[in-house]
């Protein structure tokens, strides 16, 4: 992950909790937690962690991308803020269904999806390389709220990623 290329613009749930009561109260709400339940099959908790629980996430530059990794906590729930019109502008999710490796982002079965604005996706994110293809012009941009959710007894980060991205 270390080699995989993280161009973007980012907030860190610590800055978007001082900035938007209203984004923490929707990551608290007790009827998304049973909802994002009911599809995992298990418990939902909030991360405690108050930088990666919610961050955001913005491509807005020819190029800039959000490489190959997996993410340390099991859920994103991913909304998108704004997106590129066409296919063909970047800014692609990439994902390889059930495969964590990074390398099966280019192996058959790796899958690119294209997203609106209002759109959303729910990621089990810590078992799923993925990554966002790079922006290809000018006055294109990418903007997400990412949810970060874990279950009970996994509230510990497993790489040092998100501070670097996040602080």
């Amino acid at each position: 992950m270390a080699d995989s290329p993280r161009y973007m613009t980012t907030l860190g749930g610590h800055q978007i909790a001082r900035a938007s009561p209203v984004i923490t109260r929707l990551y608290e709400d007790r009827d998304l937690l049973r909802l994002l339940a009911s599809i995992l099959g298990e418990a939902v908790v909030a991360v405690h962690d108050p930088v990666e629980r919610h961050v955001l996430n913005v491509l807005h530059r020819p190029g800039d991308t959000h490489g190959a990794h997996t993410d340390d906590y099991p859920l994103a729930l991913v909304l998108f803020l704004e997106a590129p019109p066409h296919p063909r502008d970047g800014g692609l999710l990439e994902f390889h269904p059930g495969r964590g490796d990074l390398g099966a982002l280019d192996a058959p079965g790796a899958r690119r999806v294209h997203h609106r604005p209002a759109d959303g996706y729910l990621l089990r994110s810590d078992l799923t390389a993925h990554r966002v293809t790079p922006l290809k012009r000018t006055g294109l941009r990418r903007t997400v709220l990412n949810f970060a959710y874990t279950t009970p007894g996994r509230q510990g980060a497993t790489t040092s990623s998100a501070s670097l991205l996040y602080n």
